[in-house]
């Protein structure tokens, strides 16, 4: 595990704060069934940096973002702990695994990789968790999670993957042209395909979720 230089701790941080303006500005339920668990989009920006910089940097800027929701938003040490396996489980993997394959298909594994652990991951803690946090009968999770909580993880990470491919190359060329990131940390290669899977991916959720809100 290699240490982290100024310039990359700089970025992260700018990093950072982008993932918690999106977190602030975007959060809302679109599952009918668990209207406590929320989307936001700051995993987007998270997986981004891990793509750029590693999977020890997307595990960093998980922790620091969910200390930062604490405080911004309040909840407890069981909020940082499942906040921290959700956005971990999902960006490091992608992460880790678009570092062994520099590729397009390298970062479609990675981030359809992620989107399985994520929802694998996050029906095991809340059921573990939620009885506990909510004060609800164990049985009543259960019934929770084919309704409710296994779609909504799927879908949110799922959104997630979608448009980190579409902004994925915006984002590291505007890091570029500010001397943020080298080219050596990045992929100068333009490669149109990865885009359009992304925008196939994200019109197809978003359109999930405005038919389980009822909007079509």
């Amino acid at each position: 595990m290699r240490s982290l230089k100024t310039k990359e701790i700089t970025t992260i941080g700018i990093l950072c704060a982008l993932a918690m303006i999106l977190n602030i500005m975007i959060s809302f339920p679109f599952v009918p069934a668990v209207p406590f668990l929320k989307y936001d989009p700051k995993d987007i920006i998270i997986v981004i940096g891990g793509f750029v910089y590693g999977p020890f940097a997307a595990l960093l800027m998980s922790f620091v973002t969910a200390i930062l929701e604490l405080f911004i938003r309040g909840g407890t040490y069981i909020d940082v702990i499942m906040n921290v396996i959700s956005t971990a489980s999902f960006a490091c993997l992608a992460a880790y695994i678009y570092k062994k394959n520099h590729t397009k298909k390298g970062a479609i594994i990675g981030l359809v990789s992620g989107v399985l652990l994520m929802t694998l991951l996050m029906t095991i803690w809340n059921y573990i968790v939620t009885p506990i946090y909510y004060q609800m009968p164990r049985e009543a999770v259960v019934d929770m999670l084919l309704p409710g909580i296994i779609p909504f993880n799927l879908i949110k990470s799922g959104l997630n993957a979608g448009i980190t491919m579409l902004l994925y190359k915006t984002v590291v060329t505007v890091l570029r042209r500010t001397n943020l990131v080298s080219q050596s940390e990045s992929d100068e290669k333009k490669n149109y395909s990865l885009l359009w899977v992304g925008l196939f991916v994200t019109v197809t959720i978003v359109c999930i979720i405005l038919a389980l809100k009822g909007i079509i």
